[in-house]
């Protein structure tokens, strides 16, 4: 009602067509994560002068990677297969990547067509896709870095911060991926809010760093 007033009023003409209507709505959106429906509703507002249908809003929530600072199946894809034969030395734009580029199989990536790997890869993306929005941690690889005398990458930064505060490797660098965005850049802010919320997941009581 908020959002679209008497457009979205004028689709219900009694209340026992409202509840029928909120029945089949829960029923249809029940797999879904409360973040993934506020931003699917958000979405919906931006682009939607009329209160969609469920087949409408459940498209939007299928295509909400976007909104998630997701890379798209493709760039995906060819980052998956450019990088396939040293995945764990490569900083991978996001962490959904590297996990469904494991699941389809790092030599398969390397050896097969794409015609054969692309409806594998695409699967388990959009599964893992699912997870991550749902707020599922996925750790990654530290990419080997160039050694640095001055210890000064970031690399290096992640991994003693990491130690400091007795977390793995891993969850540093899923936890610091904000830090591989510019400064002072939405990205980065995003990506932070999401380790905020990860770590308050984790029950844990840590200060990012700036």
């Amino acid at each position: 009602m908020a959002i679209y007033g008497h457009k979205f009023k004028s689709s219900f003409e009694t209340e026992s067509e409202m509840r029928i209507a909120k029945r089949e709505w829960a029923l249809s959106l029940g797999q879904y994560s409360e973040a993934e429906l506020v931003a699917a509703v958000s979405r919906a507002k931006e682009t939607l002068a009329w209160a969609p249908s469920i087949a409408e809003f459940i498209q939007i929530l299928q295509l909400l990677n976007d909104a998630f600072g997701l890379p798209s199946v493709q760039h995906a894809y060819r980052e998956a297969c450019f990088h396939a034969l040293k995945p764990s030395s490569h900083n991978w734009s996001h962490p959904v990547v590297y996990h469904a580029g494991r699941d389809t199989g790092w030599f398969e990536l390397r050896s097969e067509e794409e015609k054969h790997t692309y409806p594998q890869f695409s699967y388990s993306y959009e599964v893992i896709c699912r997870r991550f929005r749902q707020g599922e941690i996925l750790e990654q690889p530290i990419a080997v870095a160039i050694e640095d005398k001055q210890n000064t990458t970031l690399c290096t930064f992640i991994i003693q911060w990491a130690q400091e505060q007795n977390l793995t490797p891993e969850q540093g660098s899923s936890l610091l991926y904000y830090m591989t965005k510019p400064k002072g850049s939405k990205a980065r802010a995003n990506f932070k809010a999401k380790s905020q919320q990860k770590l308050d997941k984790m029950q844990l009581l840590l200060q990012l760093p700036e």
